[in-house]
């Protein structure tokens, strides 16, 4: 399955007016009554593995993230096309609601500041640890008696309210499970893409289920959306969400990341699905897919597919993450080189010898757009595609062990290379 945006059909880019995004997303569902379930694991196999390629869970993550780099890109103006470009970078959140913070994004950044809170009463075990604290389970304990809490406090009851059958269990369970997935193993003591991976899920439950759309002003037809099966709308009948797309990365994936590196600091949490020094980064991906975004070459519209070469003029060269000084100048700015400076933080010795992987994309000569691709490709391959990173993944009503309509079909290779030696027992692991 490659990771190049969809192109744009004929018919679409012909009748739309340009500055209408044509790219298939994710959109918020129809109100009719669904059954949400507490969602389970289902990959146990190699075989599982090539399935959930096939399901509209995956689709839907794809296309959630996509969404998500899209609306990071810098943008022309289009009144001076060779002036300087429109650019995203951290500080551009506003940093209250009065200063016009949307009060969604607003509530999770408490929700997120309260689950930190957490860690003052779980003090790490003192004396010397060469691997996770086990007072991280105590931490974990907390939050998983509180998140339900946290979730009615924080998130709006039309969302926790949203119709269902008689059967179904409350909504809040699938946004629940996704939570508690987003913040490492108290079992294992360990914390990797797997649990960020969570964490986009929660994100994109939300936005399934409308939590962000009172903070969009323009309104969207539903017909598109009416079938549950449909494809996923081609955003030609939808409004331009980019500037909420940007403000939940921006306003609520790179607060999370903050918590999670304080998490990782706290308790020495254990990389988890790793592939060790040969591995992108110990525990994230999402920061390099969206700080490269940051910085590529600008489009005009959100209709121009998603630059995959060049960089923004005044972008930081691809080489500078190996200059400790031009990435403490950046990291408060830019998520690719926040990350890096973390990566500084924890660990010592020559940058190449350390993190080899990064050292190597620090050397792409065709810009950040180069690398967003290369991203993207890699996150396909080495986070949604391995055994070890995705078999904790859970599926419920959001995000469906459900065949997608329009699946590629899975080559032969997919199987031989993600199989595992030998079949995992199927048992899920405690959150």
């Amino acid at each position: 399955s490659t990771m190049d945006p969809p192109k744009p059909s004929p018919s679409i880019s012909s009748t739309t007016p340009p500055d209408k995004p044509s790219f298939p997303a994710i959109t918020p569902l129809p109100k009719t009554p669904r059954t949400f379930q507490t969602p389970t694991k289902r990959i146990n196999t190699g075989t599982d593995l090539a399935t959930f390629l096939t399901t509209t869970a995956y689709r839907d993550i794809l296309l959630f993230l996509l969404q998500l780099n899209r609306s990071l890109c810098p943008r022309r103006n289009p009144t001076r096309p060779t002036g300087p470009s429109t650019t995203f970078p951290l500080s551009s959140v506003p940093s209250t609601p009065e200063r016009g913070l949307p009060p969604s994004i607003a509530r999770l950044q408490t929700l997120l500041a309260e689950a930190e809170a957490l860690i003052d009463l779980a003090p790490p075990d003192p004396g010397p640890r060469r691997f996770g604290n086990v007072s991280f389970r105590k931490w974990h304990e907390l939050l998983a008696e509180r998140a339900p809490a946290l979730l009615s406090k924080h998130i709006p009851d039309a969302v926790l309210a949203f119709p269902a059958t008689p059967s179904s269990e409350p909504p809040a369970a699938e946004l629940l499970a996704y939570l508690l997935g987003s913040f490492g193993s108290a079992q294992r003591l360990d914390y990797g893409t797997g649990h960020e991976l969570a964490f986009l899920a929660f994100l994109g439950s939300l936005y399934k289920l409308s939590y962000f759309s009172d903070d969009t002003t323009t309104t969207t037809t539903t017909t598109a959306a009416a079938s549950e099966n449909a494809e996923p709308t081609t955003a030609a009948a939808a409004p331009d969400t980019s500037a909420l797309d940007r403000i939940i990365v921006l306003g609520v994936i790179e607060p999370y990341l903050r918590v999670v590196r304080r998490l990782i600091l706290t308790y020495t949490l254990e990389p988890a699905g790793s592939h060790g020094v040969w591995g992108l980064d110990d525990h994230s991906f999402l920061p390099y897919i969206f700080g490269s975004a940051q910085l590529t070459a600008p489009v005009s519209s959100t209709s121009d597919p998603m630059p995959t070469e060049g960089s923004v003029r005044g972008a930081p060269k691809t080489g500078d993450i190996v200059k400790a000084a031009v990435v403490e100048d950046q990291r408060s700015e830019n998520m690719y080189f926040s990350a890096v400076g973390f990566i500084n933080d924890v660990k010592k010795g020559p940058f190449w010898e350390h993190s080899p992987i990064l050292f190597d994309v620090s050397g792409v000569k065709d810009g950040w757009g180069k690398i967003n691709k290369g991203m993207l490709k890699m996150f396909n391959a080495e986070v949604l595609q391995k055994f070890p990173v995705v078999q904790h993944f859970t599926f419920g009503s959001l995000f469906a062990w459900d065949q997608d309509p329009h699946a590629a079909p899975v080559s032969q290779s997919v199987h031989a290379a993600n199989q595992p030696s030998y079949n995992y027992p199927a048992t899920a692991p405690p959150p």
